[in-house]
């Protein structure tokens, strides 16, 4: 059984791991597409999205980790994960506010803030404020800028 400690333990050994002290990760657009598959690149790196409810992460319910699937670095922990019913893995918080950036986002005809990988850029998906307590927020995720680790 994986305790909240056991949890808190492997993200911060997963954040010295990947990110402390180790600079922005920038590659040109065909290393990214030679790492990536066409559904990553679209939506890591070109800001697409998933369909709602076909995101492989959507029902994910082991104890884990979510990192960026374009450099690893530790995002959001299953701790924090809950279900919006909006058909994308969603989160109250990431594992550290330090691992996401926002930007403001005017597409769709709509005010929207998106996030991304601090360390890479790689697009995440957006953050809303009707999430549950205790932060107030909805992180909404695309599996496909994801990778889960589970904690045993």
């Amino acid at each position: 059984m994986t305790t909240s400690r056991d949890s808190q333990f492997f993200a911060a050994a997963l954040h010295d791991a990947y990110s402390k002290g180790m600079p922005k990760v920038a590659k040109t657009d065909a290393e990214w597409k030679s790492i990536l598959t066409p559904e990553q690149y679209h939506i890591a790196r070109e800001q697409g999205t998933e369909r709602p409810f076909c995101g492989l992460l959507n029902d994910e319910k082991r104890p884990g980790i979510y990192s960026c699937i374009c450099c690893g670095l530790p995002l959001f922990s299953s701790e924090a994960k809950f279900h919006s019913g909006t058909g994308w893995p969603s989160f109250f918080q990431p594992v550290r506010e330090d691992h996401v950036s926002e930007k403001t986002d005017k597409s769709w005809g709509m005010l929207r803030t998106e996030i991304n990988c601090a360390r890479c850029d790689a697009h995440l998906g957006h953050v809303f404020d009707d999430g549950p307590r205790p932060t107030g927020l909805r992180y909404c995720l695309n599996s496909e800028s994801l990778f889960f680790t589970e904690v045993k």
